[in-house]
């Protein structure tokens, strides 16, 4: 099927104006993602599924060599599986039924499965009848210091938990025992990954056991308006050392499930203005669609306005707020997202890096939420990968107009930040 190719969302807008929210979609960021990670991480790398399921992200990861799979439901197993009949599957889920697991591993060809407590230990041999060609992953507790989305409290064996589960998985397979731990989604701060790694051989050291896998999870972060991470490389060297200090035998394998950096560049949706009240917009896309992050992380993600019939818009910007179409008033994103002044009903709203945790946060919900998918050739609106900007910031607030505005003085050398009032310009 021949798919149409677009050089812009503005290319877009004035050749065919969507009614519905577009995915406006770029294989090349995923591409480069792809390449960069194999490059540069010493060990396989696992797409987490879960950050974009799109059949053309697989598609696309797949061409750029990545072979191996992070999936975490059946549904998820069954898509790779007919859409990449040769992957490798991991089902790093802690938390699995009794028929996803023996579905997973009967039907599907997969080996390796994650757990966190004595019972889906004991659940997983069961529903595989004891097979003895596991490869079993415990996942261990995080801080999750560090990360702007924590995932502390769900999933992980404590410290305490840890050496007896340990021991119990080593005794419990014939093939291969893991590690994993996640430290965070979005995790700022590399050395997070290096206090996991660390606390993990810990672990390893008291059970009296040797690990063939560690696994450090996802976590690696994308840019993000007020989230401009340390550059990727400083993770990889981290965890290299990290891996060298580890109790862990010359095979033992690392390993790593990136999802959000692999695929949050490659995304923007493209929204339309419905109404506008004062500094508020009414779209047609919003949490219960593609702007889950955007309404409970508070992400004030990048903005664009496209208009048919001009390309420049108000130079002046100020910040906005969102709601989407449906009649849930929790469905209000609070950004705030800068666009010209003039942005009124009718205008469409590109909204940038929403590769990760965008399609596939949608629902349904009030007759809303399909959205369509549209392939662009431009550049993403941010890139660690140096596609385009390094860093994303937002405007800052213009001082009103008075007579007594106060000006913040730039720090000397040597001295003390200051303030001093001014009389603002006749």
């Amino acid at each position: 099927m021949l798919v149409e190719i677009y050089q812009s969302a503005l290319d877009l807008v004035r050749k065919q104006p969507p009614e519905r929210p577009v995915a406006l979609v770029r294989r090349a960021p995923v591409t480069v993602a792809a390449q960069w990670f194999q490059a540069n991480f010493k060990g396989d790398v696992f797409y987490a599924v879960k950050a974009n399921p799109s059949p053309w992200v697989l598609e696309t990861l797949w061409a750029a060599g990545v072979r191996s799979f992070d999936v975490a439901s059946i549904q998820e197993v069954e898509l790779v599986r007919s859409t990449l009949p040769a992957a490798r599957l991991a089902f790093m889920h802690p938390v699995k039924s009794r028929v996803s697991i023996a579905r997973a591993y009967s039907d599907f060809g997969v080996r390796t499965f994650s757990l966190d407590t004595h019972e889906e230990l004991a659940k997983i041999l069961d529903a595989t009848g004891h097979a003895k060609d596991l490869n079993l992953v415990v996942r261990l507790a995080t801080s999750g210091e560090g990360s702007n989305l924590p995932l502390t409290n769900k999933f992980g064996a404590q410290t305490h938990e840890a050496p007896s589960l340990l021991l119990a998985t080593r005794q419990a397979t014939q093939d291969m025992m893991g590690i994993s731990f996640h430290v965070g989604s979005q995790c700022m701060r590399p050395t997070a990954y290096a206090a996991a790694m660390a606390s993990a051989s810990r672990s390893l050291v008291r059970a009296g056991v040797f690990a063939d896998i560690v696994d450090v999870g996802g976590g690696f972060p994308s840019v993000y308006p007020g989230m401009i991470p340390p550059a990727l490389s400083e993770y990889m060297d981290t965890i290299n050392r990290a891996f060298n200090e580890m109790k862990v035998h010359e095979e033992t394998q690392l390993w790593a499930e990136p999802g959000r950096a692999l695929v949050a560049e490659s995304t923007s949706v493209l929204t339309k203005v419905e109404l506008r009240k004062g500094d508020a917009l009414y779209l047609n896309d919003g949490s219960y669609g593609n702007l889950f992050d955007a309404t409970h992380a508070k992400w004030p993600f990048p903005v664009r306005l496209h208009r048919p019939d001009e390309t420049h818009n108000d130079e002046q910007l100020k910040p906005f707020r969102f709601y989407g179409p449906t009649c849930d008033s929790i469905d209000s994103m609070p950004g705030p997202f800068w666009l010209p002044a003039d942005v009124d009903e009718g205008d469409y709203v590109e909204i940038g890096m929403l590769g990760a945790y965008g399609v596939t946060m949608g629902t349904r919900f009030n007759g809303y939420g399909e959205t369509e998918t549209v392939f662009l050739d431009d550049a993403p609106m941010a890139s660690l990968f140096g596609l385009g900007p390094r860093s994303l910031t937002n405007p800052r607030p213009a001082y009103e107009n008075d007579d007594n505005k106060v000006v913040r003085l730039n720090r000397p050398k040597g001295g003390k930040r200051g303030k001093k009032r001014v009389k603002a310009k006749a």
